[in-house]
């Protein structure tokens, strides 16, 4: 996770007061958006809209090209084709007005381990060319419940912590549109929960924010969610639509743990059955055809030790669904450490 902006010119305070009016457009509306290192294509004709004052989960599996996209829409990387906008500002010719009125939270923390919180925040209205510095830090010491350590060096914080300060640096500058790539990954239950809710208010006061999440939790949070795979779009909508629209039959079956092993390894490549997923004492077991997955399931139904029902797909459920089939670009995903 970073929080340290790229230098730019002075900003001009933005204060959000409630969701901003849909006249104003989108907050973000890109069509085509495409993006290649070397041979390999990352994103490819990627389109999407988020309206202003929203949240929208960005999920997909790791090398599906969620940062990259980031990236692009706030100006750090030129796009190789495809259009839009970000909050009313060309994506292409507009990149340093997008910049100052974004906030991008990164995957991993890079703020100064050496420096306090509070000189931490500090640096970055220095940055940012803020006026009231002192009282503007002091605003998010305060509302991120960091004014208790502002004097505890960054580097010996906790990882949800870290995700406090960084997320108290991004907002420094009161921008429009929040953008946070993985922020909580690794980071516990409590520290998750307690980041969301401030997102929710950050979202409240009329902040936009755009983040992307491998949790499934988080992802239902959302207002609107879009999955991308290797580079395409490949579903949006609030959670409830991308479920549905998966087309997914779901079986329940719950047993002892021997039990279900067998049934499992019974199941698996039956057809019918695009995946069978244990959930402790519970099998997930789904497909897209709904009478091939009974006729799958049927001679099954009365073994003794197995209590069957009739369920509805998860988001998780939908999500593997849709992993099993994204159109893999053959080079497998590149993770942490390349592009994602």
């Amino acid at each position: 996770m970073s929080a340290v902006p790229s230098p730019v010119s002075p900003v001009s305070p933005v204060s959000p007061s409630g969701p901003a009016p849909a006249s104003l457009g989108p907050a973000v509306s890109v069509r085509g958006l495409t993006k290649r290192f070397g041979p390999r294509v990352v994103v490819n004709g990627f389109s999407l809209d988020v309206a202003r004052g929203e949240i929208h989960g960005f999920l997909g599996p790791n090398g599906s090209g969620k940062t990259t996209t980031l990236r692009m829409l706030c100006g750090l990387l030129h796009p190789d084709g495809g259009q839009g906008t970000c909050l009313g500002h060309d994506i292409v010719k507009d990149s340093w007005a997008i910049k100052r009125q974004v906030g991008y939270m990164t995957q991993r923390f890079s703020l100064y381990e050496d420096l306090t919180i509070r000189e931490n925040l500090e640096f970055v209205a220095r940055l940012h060319a803020l006026p009231d510095r002192r009282q503007r830090v002091a605003q998010a010491l305060d509302r991120l419940g960091l004014a208790g350590r502002r004097t505890q060096l960054a580097g010996t914080l906790s990882g949800g912590w870290k995700q406090r300060l960084a997320l108290a640096a991004c907002i420094l500058h009161n921008p429009k549109l929040l953008l946070l790539d993985e922020p909580t990954a690794g980071v516990d239950p409590k520290a998750r929960r307690e980041f969301w809710n401030e997102i929710h208010q950050l979202a409240a006061d009329g902040m936009t924010v755009l983040v992307s999440t491998h949790y499934m939790d988080e992802a239902e949070r959302c207002h609107r969610i879009a999955y991308m795979a290797y580079g395409h779009l490949l579903a949006q909508g609030t959670v409830d639509e991308v479920v549905a629209a998966s087309g997914l039959s779901t079986w329940h079956v719950e047993g002892a743990g021997a039990t279900l092993n067998r049934l499992a390894l019974a199941l698996e490549g039956r057809p019918g059955v695009a995946m069978v997923a244990p959930f402790g004492a519970t099998l997930h077991v789904s497909g897209p055809d709904g009478p091939a997955l009974d006729q799958a399931v049927f001679q099954y139904q009365d073994q003794p030790g197995l209590a069957w029902r009739r369920d509805h797909p998860t988001l998780e459920d939908a999500f593997i669904h849709l992993m099993a089939r994204a159109p893999d670009s053959g080079q497998g995903p590149q993770g942490k450490g390349g592009v994602s």
